[in-house]
């Protein structure tokens, strides 16, 4: 028997088989997909400080060959309708919170890091049936396999069959609003990036539209309007992109999705027995803007192999269930002001843009508020 099996080999999961190990609980990993399966699009972008100090505890050096491998933009941005109305730049000798590269390069740096562990691992054969009892866990794959485990992790993503299995639910909605997302390839140098939001973007038909500089391209993403096709405006990117995006005046999309913003938590982070913990996208579902959603779940990760450890698994059911419930009012906050539904908040939105020429604090809430208020890092 394991002590631990971590479910699910995606940064969640592989940040919880790392943790694991680093506290020799000797955990096996086990993914549905196979090891070879292609990742489409380049998914989370942002890594935080907190998760790069994370990566770095539960394997030495891993947090610094991400940030290696990342972009550092320091530049921010915010335009309404085309104007300026915010700007910040940061000191090359200011301290760097972040790094910018695709989910898939993080999960590479993170599988050679479980692999030079040693860390078991089984691919390619979905688990179909959990068995918790208050001694332990038996899992039962597709292809008739049975992992014994004292305890286990769920990082198996939005559509959790551990959670499924375990009987918890999912609680909160999902925004009727549609947003378009879109990677474009392209060169891009950490001394010229910037990250831009604007507000009514002129040429995007007076939509909102964020672009973030990754490690190999842009990220674009645009707000949908009430009566758009967003699957049209997919098709149609290559006609209004360049006026969106001139730092590529011809550009390459490698990867485009639609999404609504999620705003969900699952009711209980843990089963009846307290054998099973959630984590990441198993325990919440978060949407991109503020960079929430792999960064929790990596805390989510490390937070649930202590507990295991230490056998305090109420206390990560009660703390991450609080993190991601702040998660999700901040989420909240976000999109009222992204969708400026009111009279009052648009008429407040259109005063601080006026007002920013002479009122610095104006510009600044219209470059932070699209993405939600900063909670403190919530540590375990």
């Amino acid at each position: 028997m394991s002590a631990v099996a971590v479910v699910g080999a995606g940064p969640v999961g592989l940040a919880a088989a790392l943790a694991a190990h680093a506290l020799g609980l000797d955990p096996v990993l086990l993914e549905a997909r196979p090891r070879t399966a292609a990742r489409p699009g380049s998914r989370a972008i942002f890594v935080h400080r907190a998760t790069l100090d994370h990566l770095d505890r539960v394997s030495p050096g891993l947090g610094e060959s991400v940030f290696a491998q990342g972009l550092v933009w320091r530049t921010k941005r915010t335009l309404w309708a085309g104007r300026q109305v915010h700007v910040r730049t940061y000191a090359p000798t200011a301290a760097v919170p972040f790094t910018s590269l695709p989910q898939t390069a993080v999960e590479d740096l993170l599988l050679r890091a479980c692999d030079a562990a040693g860390i078991r691992s089984v691919w390619g054969d979905p688990v179909q049936e959990v068995h918790s009892t208050p001694a332990g866990v038996r899992l039962r794959t597709e292809g008739g396999a049975v992992h014994d485990a004292g305890h286990v992790i769920a990082a198996d993503g939005a559509r959790s069959r551990v959670r499924a299995q375990a009987g918890i639910a999912l609680q909160g909605d999902t925004s009727t609003t549609e947003f378009v997302v879109l990677d474009v390839a392209a060169d891009v140098r950490s001394d010229d990036a910037e990250r831009v939001f604007h507000y009514r973007h002129p040429g995007a038909g007076g939509r909102n539209v964020l672009l973030v500089p990754f490690r190999g391209g842009w990220r674009v993403d645009v707000q949908c309007r009430a009566g758009d096709d967003a699957r049209d405006l997919v098709a149609r990117a290559p006609e209004w992109l360049p006026r969106v995006l001139p730092q590529a005046p011809d550009p390459r999309i490698t990867w485009s999705s639609v999404y609504r913003f999620q705003q969900r938590v699952a009711d209980r982070f843990t089963d009846a027995h307290r054998r099973v913990l959630l984590a990441g996208e198993a325990a919440h579902l978060l949407p991109p803007f503020g960079a929430r959603g792999m960064n929790s779940g990596i805390g989510d990760a490390v937070a649930a192999a202590r507990a295991v450890r230490a056998g305090s698994v109420d206390h990560y059911a009660r703390s991450r269930r609080a993190a991601a419930e702040a998660n999700v009012r901040a989420a909240g906050a976000a999109l009222d002001h992204l969708l400026a539904t009111g009279a009052g908040r648009r008429c407040l939105q259109w005063a601080a843009a006026t007002a920013s020429p002479v009122w610095p604090r104006a510009g600044h809430w219209l470059d932070t508020a699209p993405y939600g208020p900063r909670i403190r890092a919530v540590g375990y």
